[in-house]
Protein backbone atom coordinates (compact mmCIF):
# COMPACT_ATOMS: atom_id res chain seq x y z
CA UNK A 1 0.00 0.00 0.00
CA UNK A 2 0.68 3.60 -0.44
CA UNK A 3 -0.31 5.03 2.52
CA UNK A 4 -0.13 8.89 3.96
CA UNK A 5 -0.18 10.07 8.03
CA UNK A 6 -2.73 13.47 7.60
CA UNK A 7 -2.91 15.18 10.61
CA UNK A 8 -5.16 18.44 11.43
CA UNK A 9 -3.53 21.24 12.83
CA UNK A 10 -5.62 23.93 14.39
CA UNK A 11 -3.42 27.10 15.69
CA UNK A 12 -4.72 30.35 16.89
CA UNK A 13 -3.15 33.75 17.71
CA UNK A 14 -2.01 33.48 21.45
CA UNK A 15 -3.59 31.66 24.77
CA UNK A 16 -6.76 33.82 24.73
CA UNK A 17 -8.13 32.88 20.82
CA UNK A 18 -7.27 29.60 22.06
CA UNK A 19 -9.89 28.86 24.50
CA UNK A 20 -11.75 31.65 23.73
CA UNK A 21 -15.47 30.20 22.37
CA UNK A 22 -16.18 28.89 19.39
CA UNK A 23 -12.72 28.03 18.96
CA UNK A 24 -11.73 24.34 17.64
CA UNK A 25 -10.50 22.15 20.00
CA UNK A 26 -7.46 21.74 20.86
CA UNK A 27 -6.05 25.48 19.21
CA UNK A 28 -2.72 25.53 19.96
CA UNK A 29 -1.07 29.22 20.59
CA UNK A 30 1.45 30.28 17.81
CA UNK A 31 3.49 31.27 20.81
CA UNK A 32 3.27 28.33 22.79
CA UNK A 33 7.21 26.90 22.79
CA UNK A 34 6.63 23.25 23.00
CA UNK A 35 3.55 22.90 20.83
CA UNK A 36 1.72 19.32 20.60
CA UNK A 37 2.43 19.17 17.09
CA UNK A 38 6.38 18.76 17.33
CA UNK A 39 6.13 16.04 19.82
CA UNK A 40 3.53 14.21 17.60
CA UNK A 41 5.91 14.40 15.00
CA UNK A 42 8.77 13.27 17.04
CA UNK A 43 7.16 10.79 17.81
CA UNK A 44 6.82 9.50 14.25
CA UNK A 45 9.84 9.22 13.81
CA UNK A 46 10.80 6.53 15.37
CA UNK A 47 8.52 4.34 13.62
CA UNK A 48 9.57 2.03 11.18
CA UNK A 49 8.66 2.64 7.15
CA UNK A 50 6.82 6.14 7.99
CA UNK A 51 5.43 7.31 5.23
CA UNK A 52 4.08 10.85 3.74
CA UNK A 53 2.84 13.12 6.57
CA UNK A 54 -0.35 15.80 5.29
CA UNK A 55 -0.11 18.57 7.71
CA UNK A 56 -3.16 20.60 7.26
CA UNK A 57 -2.47 23.97 8.82
CA UNK A 58 -5.98 25.58 10.49
CA UNK A 59 -5.60 29.42 11.57
CA UNK A 60 -7.54 32.58 11.73
CA UNK A 61 -6.84 34.31 8.38
CA UNK A 62 -5.89 37.37 10.23
CA UNK A 63 -2.70 34.41 11.79
CA UNK A 64 -2.36 32.33 8.37
CA UNK A 65 1.41 33.42 7.47
CA UNK A 66 2.37 33.08 10.78
CA UNK A 67 1.03 29.52 11.62
CA UNK A 68 2.68 28.47 7.95
CA UNK A 69 6.17 29.54 8.95
CA UNK A 70 5.36 28.01 12.29
CA UNK A 71 4.42 24.40 11.35
CA UNK A 72 7.16 24.06 8.61
CA UNK A 73 9.59 25.29 11.40
CA UNK A 74 8.31 22.67 13.24
CA UNK A 75 7.86 20.51 9.86
CA UNK A 76 12.11 21.13 9.18
CA UNK A 77 12.92 20.50 12.68
CA UNK A 78 12.06 16.68 11.64
CA UNK A 79 14.07 16.16 8.65
CA UNK A 80 13.38 12.09 8.81
CA UNK A 81 10.21 12.79 7.78
CA UNK A 82 8.36 13.93 4.62
CA UNK A 83 5.73 16.56 5.78
CA UNK A 84 3.45 18.28 3.36
CA UNK A 85 2.34 21.30 4.75
CA UNK A 86 -1.05 22.44 3.38
CA UNK A 87 -2.09 26.01 4.26
CA UNK A 88 -4.75 28.08 2.81
CA UNK A 89 -2.61 29.10 -0.11
CA UNK A 90 -2.91 25.29 -1.40
CA UNK A 91 -6.15 24.85 -0.30
CA UNK A 92 -7.43 27.64 -2.39
CA UNK A 93 -6.32 26.04 -5.44
CA UNK A 94 -7.76 22.40 -4.67
CA UNK A 95 -11.06 24.37 -3.60
CA UNK A 96 -10.56 25.96 -7.14
CA UNK A 97 -10.46 22.36 -8.71
CA UNK A 98 -13.25 21.15 -6.78
CA UNK A 99 -15.63 23.94 -8.35
CA UNK A 100 -14.65 23.29 -11.67
CA UNK A 101 -15.19 19.41 -11.18
CA UNK A 102 -18.72 19.73 -9.33
CA UNK A 103 -19.79 23.33 -9.74
CA UNK A 104 -23.31 22.47 -8.56
CA UNK A 105 -22.03 20.67 -5.43
CA UNK A 106 -23.90 22.59 -2.37
CA UNK A 107 -21.57 24.61 0.63
CA UNK A 108 -17.94 24.49 0.83
CA UNK A 109 -17.65 20.72 1.12
CA UNK A 110 -13.73 20.38 0.83
CA UNK A 111 -12.07 23.55 2.77
CA UNK A 112 -9.95 24.21 5.93
CA UNK A 113 -13.12 25.56 7.62
CA UNK A 114 -15.06 23.25 9.76
CA UNK A 115 -14.38 20.12 11.14
CA UNK A 116 -15.82 17.91 8.18
CA UNK A 117 -14.70 19.85 5.30
CA UNK A 118 -10.84 19.93 6.97
CA UNK A 119 -10.67 16.12 7.11
CA UNK A 120 -12.28 16.15 3.52
CA UNK A 121 -9.22 18.73 2.11
CA UNK A 122 -7.31 15.74 4.12
CA UNK A 123 -8.86 13.15 1.27
CA UNK A 124 -8.87 15.42 -1.27
CA UNK A 125 -4.49 16.02 -1.07
CA UNK A 126 -4.61 11.89 -0.18
CA UNK A 127 -5.92 11.62 -3.83
CA UNK A 128 -3.97 14.18 -5.30
CA UNK A 129 -1.06 12.38 -3.89
CA UNK A 130 -2.02 9.12 -5.08
CA UNK A 131 -2.20 7.53 -1.73
CA UNK A 132 -4.64 4.67 -1.80
CA UNK A 133 -4.69 4.71 2.50
CA UNK A 134 -5.10 7.80 4.61
CA UNK A 135 -4.33 7.37 8.32
CA UNK A 136 -5.60 10.21 10.44
CA UNK A 137 -4.11 11.13 13.76
CA UNK A 138 -4.08 14.30 15.45
CA UNK A 139 -1.48 16.67 16.88
CA UNK A 140 -1.93 15.82 20.46
CA UNK A 141 -1.47 12.54 20.27
CA UNK A 142 1.68 10.27 20.20
CA UNK A 143 2.55 7.53 18.58
CA UNK A 144 3.93 4.74 21.23
CA UNK A 145 6.36 2.30 19.20
CA UNK A 146 8.27 1.57 15.65
CA UNK A 147 5.14 -0.53 14.71
CA UNK A 148 2.95 2.24 14.55
CA UNK A 149 2.34 1.37 10.26
CA UNK A 150 2.71 -2.36 10.75
CA UNK A 151 -0.82 -1.90 12.93
CA UNK A 152 -2.02 1.01 11.21
CA UNK A 153 -2.64 -0.93 7.59
CA UNK A 154 -3.15 -4.58 9.68
CA UNK A 155 -6.67 -6.06 7.81
CA UNK A 156 -7.05 -2.82 5.91
CA UNK A 157 -8.16 -3.40 2.41
CA UNK A 158 -8.81 -7.06 3.47
CA UNK A 159 -12.57 -9.19 4.44
CA UNK A 160 -13.53 -10.96 7.33
CA UNK A 161 -14.08 -14.37 7.50
CA UNK A 162 -17.74 -13.28 6.45
CA UNK A 163 -16.25 -11.85 3.06
CA UNK A 164 -17.12 -8.21 4.40
CA UNK A 165 -14.72 -5.46 3.14
CA UNK A 166 -12.11 -3.62 5.92
CA UNK A 167 -12.12 -0.42 4.45
CA UNK A 168 -12.33 1.98 7.23
CA UNK A 169 -10.68 0.99 10.83
CA UNK A 170 -10.23 2.76 14.33
CA UNK A 171 -8.11 2.30 17.28
CA UNK A 172 -7.89 4.50 20.32
CA UNK A 173 -6.04 6.46 22.77
CA UNK A 174 -4.71 5.93 26.10
CA UNK A 175 -5.49 9.27 28.72
CA UNK A 176 -2.46 10.36 30.75
CA UNK A 177 -3.72 7.85 33.05
CA UNK A 178 -2.89 4.99 30.89
CA UNK A 179 -6.52 4.06 30.58
CA UNK A 180 -8.66 3.46 27.32
CA UNK A 181 -12.15 4.27 29.43
CA UNK A 182 -13.64 7.28 29.69
CA UNK A 183 -13.36 9.45 33.23
CA UNK A 184 -16.70 8.43 34.86
CA UNK A 185 -15.82 10.86 37.98
CA UNK A 186 -17.75 13.55 37.23
CA UNK A 187 -21.62 12.12 37.88
CA UNK A 188 -23.04 15.40 39.50
CA UNK A 189 -26.20 17.23 38.21
CA UNK A 190 -24.55 19.13 35.53
CA UNK A 191 -23.40 16.05 33.96
CA UNK A 192 -25.57 13.25 34.71
CA UNK A 193 -27.93 13.60 31.27
CA UNK A 194 -24.92 14.58 29.45
CA UNK A 195 -22.52 11.92 29.83
CA UNK A 196 -21.47 9.12 26.92
CA UNK A 197 -19.18 7.45 29.84
CA UNK A 198 -21.13 4.61 31.22
CA UNK A 199 -22.23 4.40 27.74
CA UNK A 200 -18.78 3.95 25.95
CA UNK A 201 -17.18 2.14 28.69
CA UNK A 202 -19.63 -0.67 28.11
CA UNK A 203 -18.97 -0.94 24.79
CA UNK A 204 -15.21 -0.52 24.57
CA UNK A 205 -14.32 -2.92 27.47
CA UNK A 206 -16.70 -5.60 25.17
CA UNK A 207 -14.86 -4.55 22.13
CA UNK A 208 -11.12 -4.61 24.22
CA UNK A 209 -11.94 -8.01 25.57
CA UNK A 210 -12.47 -9.63 21.70
CA UNK A 211 -11.36 -10.55 18.54
CA UNK A 212 -8.81 -7.81 17.60
CA UNK A 213 -10.85 -6.37 14.70
CA UNK A 214 -14.58 -6.18 15.32
CA UNK A 215 -17.43 -4.15 13.78
CA UNK A 216 -17.32 -0.66 15.40
CA UNK A 217 -19.93 1.50 16.87
CA UNK A 218 -17.11 4.35 17.81
CA UNK A 219 -14.56 6.14 15.69
CA UNK A 220 -11.47 7.77 16.85
CA UNK A 221 -11.14 10.30 14.84
CA UNK A 222 -7.25 11.03 15.73
CA UNK A 223 -6.21 7.30 14.76
CA UNK A 224 -8.88 6.39 12.10
CA UNK A 225 -7.49 4.56 8.59
CA UNK A 226 -9.56 5.17 5.43
CA UNK A 227 -8.89 2.72 2.30
CA UNK A 228 -8.99 4.79 -0.99
CA UNK A 229 -12.13 2.11 -1.64
CA UNK A 230 -13.80 3.93 1.31
CA UNK A 231 -12.43 7.46 1.25
CA UNK A 232 -13.37 8.02 -2.72
CA UNK A 233 -16.68 6.49 -2.14
CA UNK A 234 -17.75 8.60 1.18
CA UNK A 235 -17.16 12.30 2.14
CA UNK A 236 -16.84 13.73 5.73
CA UNK A 237 -20.02 15.53 6.51
CA UNK A 238 -19.31 19.29 6.13
CA UNK A 239 -22.66 20.88 7.64
CA UNK A 240 -22.02 18.62 10.91
CA UNK A 241 -20.85 21.22 14.32
CA UNK A 242 -18.74 18.59 15.90
CA UNK A 243 -18.19 14.76 16.00
CA UNK A 244 -17.15 14.31 12.45
CA UNK A 245 -15.24 10.91 13.23
CA UNK A 246 -18.75 9.19 14.40
CA UNK A 247 -20.57 10.48 11.81
CA UNK A 248 -18.19 9.06 9.07
CA UNK A 249 -19.33 5.85 10.50
CA UNK A 250 -23.66 6.53 10.14
CA UNK A 251 -22.30 7.87 6.41
CA UNK A 252 -20.54 4.46 5.86
CA UNK A 253 -23.57 2.46 7.07
CA UNK A 254 -25.77 4.34 5.07
CA UNK A 255 -23.60 3.34 1.71
CA UNK A 256 -23.91 -0.46 2.76
CA UNK A 257 -20.21 -0.03 4.45
CA UNK A 258 -18.92 -0.91 7.87
CA UNK A 259 -16.13 1.03 10.38
CA UNK A 260 -13.87 -1.68 12.13
CA UNK A 261 -12.29 -1.34 15.34
CA UNK A 262 -8.31 -2.94 15.95
CA UNK A 263 -8.17 -3.49 19.31
CA UNK A 264 -3.94 -3.72 19.11
CA UNK A 265 -3.59 -0.57 17.43
CA UNK A 266 -3.55 3.01 19.78
CA UNK A 267 -1.74 5.82 20.64
CA UNK A 268 -1.54 8.07 23.89
CA UNK A 269 -3.76 11.06 23.54
CA UNK A 270 -1.96 14.69 25.75
CA UNK A 271 -4.36 16.79 24.78
CA UNK A 272 -4.21 20.55 26.84
CA UNK A 273 -6.53 21.86 29.36
CA UNK A 274 -9.89 22.65 27.89
CA UNK A 275 -12.33 24.88 29.31
CA UNK A 276 -16.23 23.35 28.97
CA UNK A 277 -18.44 26.44 27.88
CA UNK A 278 -22.23 27.05 26.98
CA UNK A 279 -21.24 27.47 23.38
CA UNK A 280 -19.43 24.56 22.73
CA UNK A 281 -22.52 22.78 24.43
CA UNK A 282 -24.14 24.63 22.04
CA UNK A 283 -22.64 22.98 19.20
CA UNK A 284 -23.01 19.47 20.33
CA UNK A 285 -26.67 20.16 20.99
CA UNK A 286 -27.00 21.17 16.83
CA UNK A 287 -24.78 18.26 16.43
CA UNK A 288 -26.94 15.34 17.52
CA UNK A 289 -30.78 17.09 16.50
CA UNK A 290 -28.88 17.24 13.07
CA UNK A 291 -27.40 13.64 13.36
CA UNK A 292 -31.09 12.87 14.18
CA UNK A 293 -32.86 14.61 11.24
CA UNK A 294 -30.26 13.45 8.72
CA UNK A 295 -30.27 9.91 9.78
CA UNK A 296 -34.22 10.15 9.39
CA UNK A 297 -34.52 11.86 5.85
CA UNK A 298 -31.68 9.18 4.85
CA UNK A 299 -33.31 6.29 5.83
CA UNK A 300 -36.50 7.43 3.61
CA UNK A 301 -33.87 7.43 0.64
CA UNK A 302 -34.37 4.34 -1.63
CA UNK A 303 -30.80 3.92 -2.40
CA UNK A 304 -28.95 4.16 1.02
CA UNK A 305 -29.46 2.11 4.03
CA UNK A 306 -31.08 2.65 7.59
CA UNK A 307 -29.27 3.63 10.66
CA UNK A 308 -31.50 3.54 13.78
CA UNK A 309 -30.64 4.21 17.06
CA UNK A 310 -31.31 0.35 17.89
CA UNK A 311 -28.55 -0.46 15.80
CA UNK A 312 -26.33 1.36 17.80
CA UNK A 313 -26.85 0.33 21.08
CA UNK A 314 -25.34 0.91 23.89
CA UNK A 315 -23.44 4.29 22.61
CA UNK A 316 -24.19 5.93 20.56
CA UNK A 317 -27.72 5.25 19.82
CA UNK A 318 -29.29 7.20 22.63
CA UNK A 319 -27.81 9.70 21.83
CA UNK A 320 -30.10 10.14 18.36
CA UNK A 321 -33.29 8.78 19.77
CA UNK A 322 -36.00 10.49 21.34
CA UNK A 323 -33.97 10.58 24.86
CA UNK A 324 -32.10 13.50 23.13
CA UNK A 325 -34.65 16.32 23.80
CA UNK A 326 -34.89 15.49 27.60
CA UNK A 327 -30.69 15.41 27.95
CA UNK A 328 -30.78 18.64 26.51
CA UNK A 329 -33.29 20.10 28.55
CA UNK A 330 -32.48 18.96 31.88
CA UNK A 331 -28.75 19.98 31.02
CA UNK A 332 -29.41 22.74 30.35
CA UNK A 333 -31.78 23.49 33.14
CA UNK A 334 -28.85 21.84 35.73
CA UNK A 335 -25.84 24.18 34.61
CA UNK A 336 -28.00 27.12 34.26
CA UNK A 337 -28.67 27.31 38.02
CA UNK A 338 -25.16 24.96 38.91
CA UNK A 339 -22.80 26.89 36.84
CA UNK A 340 -21.45 30.13 36.70
CA UNK A 341 -22.40 30.59 32.90
CA UNK A 342 -25.92 31.24 33.84
CA UNK A 343 -27.07 33.59 31.02
CA UNK A 344 -25.12 31.54 28.35
CA UNK A 345 -27.16 28.15 29.61
CA UNK A 346 -30.37 30.06 30.29
CA UNK A 347 -30.31 30.76 26.60
CA UNK A 348 -30.02 27.43 25.51
CA UNK A 349 -32.74 26.16 28.14
CA UNK A 350 -35.09 29.00 26.34
CA UNK A 351 -34.25 28.85 22.47
CA UNK A 352 -31.69 26.07 21.77
CA UNK A 353 -33.72 23.13 21.19
CA UNK A 354 -35.90 25.54 18.84
CA UNK A 355 -32.56 26.96 17.10
CA UNK A 356 -31.18 23.32 16.73
CA UNK A 357 -34.35 21.96 15.32
CA UNK A 358 -34.32 24.57 12.64
CA UNK A 359 -30.60 24.20 11.75
CA UNK A 360 -31.17 20.03 11.59
CA UNK A 361 -34.43 20.91 9.25
CA UNK A 362 -32.91 23.42 6.99
CA UNK A 363 -29.68 21.28 6.79
CA UNK A 364 -30.70 17.62 6.73
CA UNK A 365 -30.58 16.57 3.14
CA UNK A 366 -27.95 18.58 2.05
CA UNK A 367 -24.83 16.16 3.22
CA UNK A 368 -26.65 13.15 0.65
CA UNK A 369 -27.07 15.94 -1.95
CA UNK A 370 -23.11 16.99 -2.00
CA UNK A 371 -22.39 13.11 -1.62
CA UNK A 372 -23.68 12.24 -5.00
CA UNK A 373 -20.82 14.43 -6.17
CA UNK A 374 -17.92 13.31 -4.38
CA UNK A 375 -16.90 10.46 -6.39
CA UNK A 376 -16.31 12.49 -9.39
CA UNK A 377 -14.68 14.91 -7.38
CA UNK A 378 -12.32 12.21 -5.89
CA UNK A 379 -11.94 10.90 -9.65
CA UNK A 380 -10.96 14.08 -10.49
CA UNK A 381 -8.41 15.10 -8.26
CA UNK A 382 -6.53 11.28 -8.28
CA UNK A 383 -3.24 12.14 -9.38
CA UNK A 384 -3.83 15.50 -10.84
CA UNK A 385 -0.63 16.48 -12.22
CA UNK A 386 -0.93 20.61 -11.62
CA UNK A 387 -2.39 19.93 -7.74
CA UNK A 388 0.59 16.92 -7.08
CA UNK A 389 3.20 19.22 -8.26
CA UNK A 390 1.99 21.96 -5.72
CA UNK A 391 1.73 19.66 -3.11
CA UNK A 392 4.90 18.45 -3.86
CA UNK A 393 6.62 22.25 -3.67
CA UNK A 394 5.13 22.37 -0.30
CA UNK A 395 6.47 19.58 0.99
CA UNK A 396 9.41 19.55 3.77
CA UNK A 397 12.35 17.14 3.02
CA UNK A 398 15.20 15.43 4.88
CA UNK A 399 18.41 17.25 2.90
Amino acid sequence: MNPAIVIPSYWAADAVDAQAPGAYDHSTDLNAPKPELDACLASLEQVRDVCRVIVLVVSPPSSADAARERVRAIARSHPALTVTVLTEREAVRIRDRVDRIAPRAPGEPVSLRGYGAIRNMGLAAASILAHDCAIFLDDDEIVLGPDFMKKALYALGQQTRQGLPILAKSGYFYDREGSPLADTSKADATHRWWTKRIEFNRWMRRALSGTRISRSNYVCGGLFALHARAYMRVAFDPWITRGEDLDYLFNMRMHGLDVWFDNEWVVRHLPPPSVHRAPRFMQNVYRWYYERAKLAFAARQHDLEPVTPASLMPYPGPWFSSELDERVRKTAFARMMLTSERVGYGRIWRHGRELAERYADENKSKYIRFQSFWPSIMDGLWNDEELSEMLEEATCREN
